[in-house]
């Protein structure tokens, strides 16, 4: 570590109960994220898609 960190009002395990508790990052290519520039966008995108899926799926 470099001297000029300074941890000292760092929390320890902050984060570690939301983690435990499941992650889901998902990296997007540079060309989709130029479209969908919000996560609110791209869970919309997916809803819209599964909606989709599911109509399709019933029809077959």
């Amino acid at each position: 570590m470099r001297k000029e960190y300074d941890f000292s009002k760092g929390v320890r395990g902050k984060y570690a109960a939301k983690y435990k508790a499941g992650t889901n990052i998902v990296l997007l290519d540079p060309d989709v994220a130029k479209v969908f520039k919000t996560p609110r966008s791209v869970n919309q995108a997916l809803r819209s898609l599964t909606q989709i899926l599911k109509s399709q799926s019933q029809k077959a």
